[in-house]
């Protein structure tokens, strides 16, 4: 009788394999929520011009740069234990680009909150300029607690209403650079209202960032990979 091959066949070895991938997806996402607990401190912060607040924000950046260097880690070790190919391996390749997405919205928000103290003690402030970051900020929360819908779900259509959703932060950026054009010849007030434009690029830039984890949804999906609707292009008349 020959002996009993005891090695475990590519098969079986799957099973342990998809529940590692599975693992390693919700610890990525769950950098999403790291995210939207910074975004929402930021926002704060800059509504109150709360400079203490904006100091732990940027303090705890490590948190969400930790959770990218233990995603990043994990999926080349995934690739070099378990060579995952077809659906598994895109999974893979887009875990890669939506941590590093992650990581960049948390990097924006850290930006916000060092430019919030350049500004001196008590800033004259707009509120028209204050009202249109607040309702970017609350956009840009909504995309990004989309884009993680999406990619959980494999929504590809919730992936590309996002589109819809970052023309609107995009409008904003818009405005705001209007404003801080018009806000008149008072130095301290420029120089605030430019401060204010660079907080808009940011919240702009997380949009994007948003959208770009709903493009790592499509392909997941369908394989093929495409820019949805680039609303990051100013729309002539």
């Amino acid at each position: 009788m020959s002996p009993t091959n005891t090695a475990p066949s590519a098969t079986e070895g799957r099973p342990h394999f998809h529940e590692e991938l599975r693992d390693l997806e919700r610890h990525a996402l769950g950098g999403i929520d790291l995210v939207l607990d910074q975004l929402n401190r930021t926002l704060e912060a800059l509504a109150h011009h709360d400079v203490e607040l904006a100091a732990m924000v940027i303090l705890d950046d490590d948190r969400i740069d930790g959770r990218y260097l233990e995603v990043h880690q994990g999926v080349l070790s995934l690739l070099a234990r378990q060579a995952p190919v077809a659906g598994d391996l895109r999974v893979v390749a887009a875990l890669l680009h939506v941590i590093r997405n992650i990581e960049r919205m948390g990097d924006q928000c850290v930006t916000i909150c060092k430019l919030l103290p350049l500004s001196g003690n008590e800033p004259p402030t707009q509120p028209e300029i204050l009202a249109v970051l607040a309702r970017m900020g609350e956009v840009a929360r909504s995309e990004i607690s989309q884009s993680k819908r999406a990619f959980a779900d494999r929504d590809v259509g919730l992936a590309e209403d996002l589109v819809r959703q970052d023309r609107e932060v995009n409008q904003g950026q818009r405005e705001i650079f209007r404003l801080a054009i018009e806000v008149g010849d008072d130095f301290d007030k420029r120089e605030w209202a430019m401060t204010m434009a660079l907080v808009a690029r940011c919240l702009e830039r997380i949009g994007d960032n948003a959208v770009d984890i709903g493009e790592q949804t499509a392909f997941v999906v369908t394989g093929l990979f495409r820019e949805f609707s680039d609303s990051s292009h100013v729309e002539l008349p």
